[in-house]
């Protein structure tokens, strides 16, 4: 009977979902048919606490890899810049008057102060310099130097803004941190982009956006997005009710991995019949490899970009991301309530259990922690890290 409902669900894929997602819903159980996956997976907590280990995330993950630095959306319009400064590198996006998105170290090539501050897009066409006022177009090009002739050997062309590798996929503008060096995209980035897109993703409105400084390891913000064992725990309060306490469909995208969720109102046999907004029955959650989380919701999808700033310091840079801009009061307080849970939920739960972890990790006493059968897509995510660094550095 379940291969049968399997293959006649598989037959109708929806508008707005890939083959691939519909394949993961249609093999989501009722709780009672799920099966309890007994893997085990452990590691040393040196992973999280080796200021050497650290190191060697930073220099041959984070910047070898490209790495999401933005959602397109919050970069919508022709002539727009963001400073982003969260990786701790001075970073400055644009989209040039022909929309396309461009990545540079935010620092004039005159004398090297920083072009931009703030951590909100503006659009101006063009930046300047506050120190001496040199003058760039958002393609990065210098096209002002006051009182020039006193330059008599620089020509504009050879001093353009230090550029970075940048591109737009899956509703994100991903950036190579390193100027010296050009990444390559991640294996299984494309199928991401293509679920993320079939959402719509990539043309969405920025609700909010919200910073947070975390005191611990990154590794300890993206593990609770990996599994669903925590939640009837650490959320008992919150958001718990919404959901079952029951594996959900894991899916490896290369590095990257998709977890679909049935939550407490969702049943096997509707996905037989036409169901209106399946966000409301099922969840998506993606590791867009090696740092950022997309979780789905009804109204608004969740987007954090976890930033590792020292071995025990992350910033989370965190959009809320929805259809549109509210059109009306009913919609406004939707988006506002959602945008006040969601920092209930992560900020004061999810984030704060990640802090407490990095607290009694700091005694030395716990050697080694363990990911059991409702976890199990923590051990992977650690051998992707693992799968970038020197044998000595893992």
């Amino acid at each position: 009977m379940i291969m049968e409902q399997s293959s006649k669900v598989a037959e109708k894929v929806p508008l707005g979902l890939t083959a691939s997602q519909w394949d993961a819903i249609s093999k989501l159980r009722a709780p009672e048919d799920a099966h309890i996956p007994t893997t085990e997976a452990s590691r040393p907590t040196s992973v999280y606490l080796s200021e050497a280990r650290f190191e060697a995330e930073m220099r041959d993950l984070f910047k070898k890899v490209p790495v999401v630095a933005a959602p397109s959306a919050y970069l919508p319009e022709p002539g727009m810049s963001l400073p982003q400064d969260c990786y701790g590198v001075p970073l400055l996006l644009t989209r040039d008057r022909n929309g396309v998105a461009h990545a540079f170290i935010n620092a004039c090539r005159h004398r090297g102060s920083k072009l931009v501050e703030g951590d909100k897009p503006v659009k101006a066409g063009r930046v300047s310099c506050p120190y001496h006022a040199w003058t760039y177009g958002m393609d990065g090009a210098l096209v002002g130097i006051p009182r020039q002739e006193t330059f008599p050997s620089a020509k504009k062309c050879d001093l353009g803004l230090v550029s970075l590798t940048c591109y737009e996929s899956g509703g994100f503008i991903w950036v190579g941190l390193d100027p010296d060096y050009a990444p390559e995209q991640i294996e299984g980035t494309d199928q991401v982009a293509e679920d993320l897109e079939s959402f719509g993703l990539d043309k969405m409105h920025v609700y909010g956006r919200r910073l947070y400084d975390l005191k611990t390891n990154w590794k300890f913000v993206m593990e609770p997005f990996l599994e669903a064992y925590h939640i009837q725990r650490l959320h008992a309060n919150s958001i718990a009710s919404m959901f079952v306490d029951v594996p959900s469909v894991y899916t490896h995208l290369g590095d990257h991995q998709r977890q679909t969720s049935g939550k407490a109102n969702f049943k096997p046999e509707m996905l037989q019949e036409e169901v209106d907004n399946l966000h409301k029955f099922v969840t998506h959650a993606y590791l867009v490899f090696p740092n950022t989380v997309v979780i789905t919701s009804p109204y608004y999808f969740s987007v954090m970009i976890l930033m590792p700033r020292a071995k025990d310091r992350t910033v989370v840079d965190y959009y809320m991301l929805v259809k549109g801009p509210a059109d009306s009061e009913k919609a406004e307080a939707l988006y506002a309530k959602s945008f006040a849970l969601i920092d209930e939920v992560f900020g004061g739960e999810d984030f704060r259990a990640a802090e407490l972890q990095q607290e009694g990790m700091n005694s030395g006493a716990i050697k080694e922690v363990f990911f059991g059968g409702l976890e199990e897509m923590i051990g992977p995510f650690h051998d992707s890290i693992e799968s970038y660094l020197a044998p000595e550095d893992r």
